[in-house]
């Protein structure tokens, strides 16, 4: 079991290495941009880090970014990519959730926020590499939960009514759809291995019909909250990730939309959207520490 102590991680004088990092000035300049623009606001008085999420997640909208596919694999090995230009849903997510922890770490400088980006997308914070890059979002919640970054929701008994059995092997039984396991096939047992792990593995989850406009959703859902939406697609097990927000008609989805093509925050409630979706039964709650 890893020793949790969130704060020594992150304050360790240690960033990636250079060799490892990709990035270009634009993305320097945005994180910066948007580290400096929340600490000149002095808006972190009374501030959880939900709250952080939140807010960066509306700045990154803001900023117009696309929705593109597969930005962390233009290279035949892994390298640490940061790429605020554009996202993904599940980039859009870790950006978000980097931004916030450098917020509550007092950290300003874009060298921390790859060191932490480092921390959460790859196991262990491991330096980069695609078999310990944390593919399926339950190993991602896990590890960071070992971690002590995060913690998943899985009460109170209803909304959370569903139960999840994880029986994932996509990625080693379609190699082909990952250009990186089409360039590097000798990966694919390590892929395997990392399926292995987390096959039977039982979550709890709120079904679609659960999610309405109530005082018991509002208390177990968190302005913040990582959603994770869940799927029924043979091998995988999540099918899209976003930031939960409340708007008075209901709980809402901030994301990076492959519809939208942008990040955006959806218009309609996530009991809507979900019910567009036959292939998404519900969703599982995942939130930072505090």
């Amino acid at each position: 079991m890893k020793t949790l102590m969130v704060s020594l991680l992150l304050m360790l004088a240690v960033s990636a290495s250079s060799q490892t990092v990709e990035y270009e000035r634009e993305d320097s300049i945005r994180v910066m941009a948007l580290l400096n623009d929340a600490y000149s606001v002095n808006a972190g008085e009374g501030r959880g880090i939900g709250d952080w999420v939140v807010h960066f997640g509306r700045a990154i909208k803001g900023m117009g970014v696309p929705y593109v596919g597969h930005t962390l694999e233009p290279f035949d090995k892994e390298r640490l990519i940061v790429n605020l230009r554009q996202m993904d849903c599940t980039t859009f997510t870790e950006n978000a959730v980097t931004l916030s922890l450098c917020m509550k770490n007092g950290l300003k400088s874009f060298e921390a926020f790859c060191h932490i980006l480092q921390k959460i997308r790859y196991q262990n914070g491991d330096v980069p590499c695609y078999t310990r890059r944390l593919h399926y979002f339950t190993s991602w919640i896990l590890d960071n939960t070992e971690m002590g970054f995060c913690h998943e929701i899985q009460s109170p008994n209803p909304p959370f009514t569903g139960l999840q059995t994880i029986m994932v092997d996509y990625m080693s039984k379609n190699p082909s759809k990952y250009r990186m396991l089409t360039v590097n096939p000798e990966d694919i047992p390590a892929i395997r291995l990392m399926e292995n792990d987390i096959c039977g593995k039982q979550f709890r989850y709120i079904p679609k019909q659960e999610i309405k406009n109530t005082t018991s959703l509002r208390q177990a859902v968190h302005n913040g909250d990582i959603l994770a939406i869940i799927t029924n697609i043979k091998g995988l097990d999540t099918q899209h990730i976003g930031i939960a927000v409340w708007h008075d008609d209901g709980l809402h989805l901030l994301n990076a939309s492959s519809i939208h093509k942008k990040v955006v925050e959806e218009p309609m409630t996530l009991r809507q959207y979900l019910y567009k979706h036959p292939t998404m039964p519900g969703i599982r709650v995942v939130r930072l520490n505090d």
